[in-house]
């Protein structure tokens, strides 16, 4: 498969009063095209500066950062780069400039020098695949705080990128604006094969990644599906990181005896696990 993002021994520091602060340490990593991955992490450890050199916002302090084969360091071609590679970021309201949707939307466009008729039609395509087209005339400081970040990716949409980076774009949102921003994010990449890069501390986003990538101090410390990297429990707490709430509760399962496996993501799996400790009684079936 075609690699959309390729990190060879990526290394970045800021300068500060007393000298280089290391922040990433000699990253490899790799991500596929119409993928889905999520970036794990505490706060510090690196993942958000990570998503920095994705789009080139950030430039590497030593090692190389590649998007679609471009060298993310290649000034002339850095327009290409960010066309290819969309970033949503925590607070939508740092994204949105326009006092009203519909052109906020049309914002990117117009100053890539897309058409006028052209930007019609990627603002309304935008709008409904973010499920937000009834809202094009509204005024955005109006709207949910969910809403307002499916506008922020709408905008991004706008643009036509081959992947979408999202630096924690849940983390100011209320359970409901959580869950609209990541059933977008989700059809985005099954329906529409946009390449998702999730930088995220919520446990159940990324159980519903395909890969899961853990970041501690600067550095790669996991990779794998989500049911290889939340088994591994006490790797996670050892670096302050919890599991999601099903694999708790095998795992406290398991410490008393039970003989269960700590794959289950789902409550749906978590439920069948532990029913299967528990089969039907002859009397029970008859």
């Amino acid at each position: 498969m075609k690699q959309m993002i390729e990190s060879q021994n990526l290394v970045f520091q800021y300068q500060t009063e007393t000298g280089a602060l290391p922040v990433l340490k000699d990253i490899n990593l790799t991500v596929e095209e119409g993928s889905f991955v999520a970036i794990l992490g505490h706060n510090g450890s690196g993942k958000s500066t990570l998503a920095k050199h994705f789009n080139a916002i950030l430039l590497p302090s030593g090692g190389k950062v590649y998007v679609s084969g471009i060298d993310t360091t290649d000034e002339a071609r850095l327009l290409e780069i960010r066309q290819t590679i969309g970033m949503v970021f925590q607070n939508p309201d740092n994204q949105i400039v326009a006092n009203v949707v519909e052109e906020d939307v049309a914002f990117a466009p117009e100053n890539l020098g897309v058409p006028p008729e052209e930007i019609r039609q990627r603002v309304d395509d935008a709008l409904k695949t973010v499920g937000m087209y009834v809202y094009r005339t509204h005024a955005p400081h109006l709207l949910s705080g969910g809403q307002k970040q499916r506008i922020a990716i709408a905008g991004v949409i706008a643009m036509q990128p081959r992947c979408i980076v999202l630096d924690e774009p849940t983390a100011m949102l209320d359970p409901l604006g959580r869950r609209e921003v990541m059933r977008t994010i989700h059809r985005l990449n099954r329906t529409h094969g946009i390449t998702m890069v999730l930088i995220t501390h919520h446990m159940e986003e990324a159980a519903e990644a395909k890969r899961v990538v853990v970041m501690d101090h600067g550095k790669i410390l996991a990779d794998g599906s989500p049911k290889e990297i939340f088994s591994q429990v006490e790797l996670l707490r050892s670096i302050g990181l919890d599991v999601p709430e099903t694999v708790d509760l095998l795992y406290q399962l398991r410490a008393r005896g039970c003989p269960l496996p700590l794959d289950a993501l789902s409550p749906e799996e978590c439920a069948r696990a532990i029913y299967s400790l528990f089969p039907p009684s002859e009397s029970s079936r008859a």
